[in-house]
């Protein structure tokens, strides 16, 4: 990994900035350029760029930046909705990518991206990087490995805060983000199929909009995104897998908590405190451990060091050539699923999952 890159961003909001940060702690990924329309974020990747010793130059547009930065890779972390539209002269020109989940915000756009990322001749990756984060690596590969055994139910836990403010308040309303399901919650779809290894046959959904957001308004509009929601997933293989989201929770002690039980016991991560818990059908256990993130990937972005050792995995095989580990495959099916459950709560109905990516 001593090569040198040089590096891209798009969208220099929250999610932008992170990346800055993680950029900074990969030897030879060197950001050269932003561009971000908007002026107010535009200064405030500047000023974190200064703090920590990046050289970057700064366009409002990204023709521009492609034409004089001319870098060999590209982070796409512009609002969801404009993903379509802002990866498309960055893929005619050939470069890397890594796109910030959700690949899109709809299903035909997510199937576009796909079919075309298929034959790309450069690395495309997209940005699911909840695998990332330590202890539930660690977790995963105990899965893996057999600890539990065939899993026949996994269920996935997220008791956090709102939204955050964006610029433009983009994320309030479901035209901009798919629906929490797919802005929020593709992380977790992603994550049934790679802990399960297997792909989704049917879901099912119950969820509203009970508390956030509905005293605020944007241009007489009150959003409509949900906050909190129950997703039943079944597997072909016949493991079924829950996700429980709450977004009025943030007093919880911790945000994310996953477990996996197979005939053998059970397996169960929870974050941010960071134990790996195994509990043996043979009451032998529990047996804990702590799974450490290097204090220098946790103080880089909010996702418990995961967008550095994506980010790490990324220029690695940026360097080598290799092939994408969260591929335009894994991208478009998490928006499939996401865009499932959002439908099965507006219809009240389970929804047959049918992926139009099988060839």
């Amino acid at each position: 990994m001593g090569e040198s890159r040089r590096y891209a961003i798009i969208g220099c909001g929250m999610m932008g900035r992170e990346h800055m940060a993680n950029l900074a702690l990969v030897p030879g990924a060197d950001l050269v350029a932003i561009a971000d329309p908007d002026e107010g974020s535009r200064n405030a990747a500047l000023s974190h760029a200064k703090t920590l010793g990046q050289d970057v130059s700064l366009f409002s547009d990204t023709a521009t930046m492609l034409a004089e930065a001319r870098p060999d890779a590209v982070i796409i972390a512009s609002p969801n909705f404009t993903h379509f539209d802002v990866v498309r002269p960055v893929m005619d020109a050939g470069l890397a990518v890594l796109m910030e989940k959700p690949m899109c915000t709809a299903i035909d756009e997510a199937l576009v991206l796909f079919e075309k990322a298929r034959d790309y001749p450069n690395l495309f990756w997209v940005g699911l990087e909840y695998r990332y984060m330590p202890p539930v690596t660690d977790f995963i590969r105990r899965v893996h490995e057999g600890q539990a055994g065939d899993i026949k139910m996994l269920a996935i836990r997220e008791h956090r805060f709102p939204f955050l403010v964006k610029v433009g308040d983009w994320n309030r309303f479901n035209r901009n983000t798919g629906g929490t399901l797919v802005e929020k919650c593709c992380h977790f779809f992603d994550l049934m199929r790679h802990i399960l290894r297997d792909e989704p046959v049917r879901i099912y959904a119950s969820g509203a909009q009970d508390v956030n957001h509905l005293d605020e308004r944007y241009d007489g509009e009150v959003p409509d995104i949900i906050d909190n929601a129950f997703v039943l997933v079944d597997f072909a293989g016949g493991a079924r897998a829950v996700l429980d989201l709450c977004m009025f929770a943030e007093g919880s002690e911790e945000q994310e908590q996953i477990s996996a039980v197979g005939p053998t016991g059970k397996l169960e991560v929870k974050l941010p405190g960071g134990f790996v818990t195994w509990s043996p059908r043979d009451k032998s256990g529990p047996f804990s451990q702590h799974i450490a993130t290097p204090p220098d990937a946790l103080a880089a972005g909010d996702h418990h060091g995961a967008t550095y050792y994506q980010q790490r995995d990324f220029h690695e095989a940026l360097v080598s050539g290799s092939a994408p580990l969260v591929s335009a495959r894994d991208g478009y099916r998490s928006v499939v699923m996401g865009a499932a459950a959002q439908q099965s709560i507006a219809t009240g109905l389970p929804v047959e999952i049918h992926f139009e990516d099988e060839s």
